[in-house]
């Protein structure tokens, strides 16, 4: 369920990472491996859109409270989506992209590769 995208250049279709991708990130590559991600507080929810080089950390981040801020104001914790990227750089510009875009662009995101809003971070 996560998208890699190439560095410059933004495409509407995502690519799915087949597990053993998902394995080498699990595996010492995410604490680099800078990607966007979508946080939600339920299906249709309050949304949340960040940027990171080590999503699990971020995560805990997130969840544990430790971080004051909008999603422990509203209890926005569900990974629902998330794009890998090669650079910090890209990464950063895509998520400009989609914090400018509008909530039903989001939501088209989410719904396109996650339509039942499973909570992704089982995955990473």
């Amino acid at each position: 369920v996560f998208a890699r995208s190439p560095a410059v250049k933004f495409q509407q279709e995502t690519l799915r990472l087949d597990d053993e991708a998902i394995q080498n990130i699990t595996n010492g590559m995410s604490a680099k491996t800078p990607c966007v991600y979508i946080l939600a507080s339920k299906r249709n929810g309050t949304l949340y859109t960040g940027v990171t080089a080590d999503l699990e950390k971020r995560l805990h981040e997130h969840r544990s409270g430790t971080v004051e801020g909008f999603t422990k104001k509203y209890d926005i914790y569900q990974l629902v989506y998330c794009e890998v990227y090669e650079d910090m750089y890209s990464a950063i510009a895509r998520e400009k992209q989609i914090k400018g875009g509008s909530r039903s662009k989001k939501l088209a995101l989410i719904e396109k590769d996650n339509p039942l809003w499973r909570d992704l971070s089982g995955e990473i």
